[in-house]
């Protein structure tokens, strides 16, 4: 077997959960490594320790960026793109949209490259007119300029075939078997039991319509607790809008970023996960949810109706009157939970098993190596 000099460009860091790119590139650079491939990721300072040299058999390489919303990414991808000219990388990866703008800078100096859509980040509403426009400029160079474009979601695959003609490869976000554990720190922190509470696990932004869940909840009659964990993402005044929204409401508990056995036990001890996002790559809060066999209810968008198919439930994108009424039905009627949480732990660690997705990812790095462009 060949053994690559493989780079990463785009993330945030590794050992982080700031979104689902960095929990995609730690779980395939590191199955990576173990394959024997020396993979490289470049991270930035605010999100990993610059002191880090190696983690999970991947070596980092933390360089400078300007940490605010609109230069983070795009000064530290440049920095990193100019950076990996004087490396001896056999595939240089980019991550998401926004960095697939700067994958030119190697391409032209003939090396081999490689652009992952996660998701069409133009959409977020936390982007102004100028950004959006320069992230939509990224989903053309993802497809215009790297030897192979890889999307994560079949309905990401037949966006780009339609729009550009692009046949992208459909590589998905994955899990892993989880580690389920009994309510200890949540039961302290929090007063929460097994089963006593309606979870809501990703980052703090709008697109998530983590307000449509609030304003459902508001509407129901239950002694569940509503739990919202997570962080935001250059996005305090909407999580404040979120704590307006849930007023003096005691049960509603913001517990901030988890990770650890804190976040194990709430996958493990929720009633039901809800994921009410308005635009999704492919959720890997969800594709956890389930690993933890938990009924799910998401949103009807295409992202979310691809992974949950016929094992949980759906509402209609923003409609959160349709969403209280689920909750409802569901508080109510908890055989219909169980019957789904049945189906659904088998199944995703199935279909989005790290392990496969590694290897995917590999064989394609393989293919381009042995093509003339």
């Amino acid at each position: 077997m060949i053994s690559m000099k493989i780079a990463m460009i785009g993330q945030k860091g590794v050992s982080s959960r700031a979104g689902g790119i960095e929990i995609h590139v730690e779980e395939i650079g590191k199955r990576l490594a173990g394959m024997g491939h020396e993979v490289y990721i470049y991270t930035r300072p605010h999100y990993t320790d610059v002191s880090l040299k190696e983690y999970k058999g991947m070596k980092l390489i933390p360089l400078p960026t300007i940490n605010s919303k609109h230069l983070d990414a795009i000064t530290h991808t440049f920095i990193s793109s100019v950076h990996s000219l004087f490396k001896e990388f056999d595939i240089i990866h980019y991550h998401a949209i926004g960095p697939s703008t700067m994958s030119f800078i190697p391409r032209i100096f003939a090396r081999k490259v490689v652009c992952t859509i996660h998701g069409l980040d133009w959409k977020r509403e936390k982007w102004g007119k100028f950004a959006k426009m320069y992230l939509k400029l990224g989903e053309i160079a993802a497809c215009k300029i790297p030897h192979e474009t890889i999307v994560v979601s079949n309905t990401l695959k037949k966006y780009l075939y339609d729009k550009y003609k692009r046949d992208s490869q459909f590589i998905p976000n994955g899990v892993n078997t989880p580690l389920k554990k009994e309510p200890e720190i949540i039961k302290n922190k929090y007063g929460l039991q097994k089963d006593g509470y309606i979870l809501f696990l990703a980052r703090l932004v709008p697109e998530k319509g983590v307000h449509y869940l609030l304003q459902a909840y508001n509407k129901i009659l239950t002694n569940k607790k509503l739990v919202i964990a997570g962080g935001s993402s250059h996005s305090s005044d909407y999580e404040q809008k979120l704590k307006s929204l849930a007023g003096n409401n005691k049960n509603i508990i913001f517990t901030g970023h988890v990770q650890g056995q804190e976040l194990s036990e709430l996958f493990t001890n929720a009633y039901v996960y809800v994921l009410p996002s308005e635009i999704e790559g492919l959720p890997i809060s969800l594709l956890e949810a389930l690993s933890y066999g938990q009924c799910s209810i998401v949103s009807n968008i295409d992202e979310n109706l691809e992974v949950i198919e016929d094992k949980g439930f759906t509402f209609e994108n923003k409609n959160y009157v349709n969403l209280s009424q689920i909750l409802s039905f569901l508080v109510n009627n908890p055989d219909e939970v169980y019957k789904k949480r049945k189906l659904v732990e088998e199944y995703v660690l199935t279909k989005y098993n790290w392990d496969s997705i590694s290897k995917q990812t590999e064989q394609l790095y393989m293919k381009i190596l042995k093509e003339v462009f």
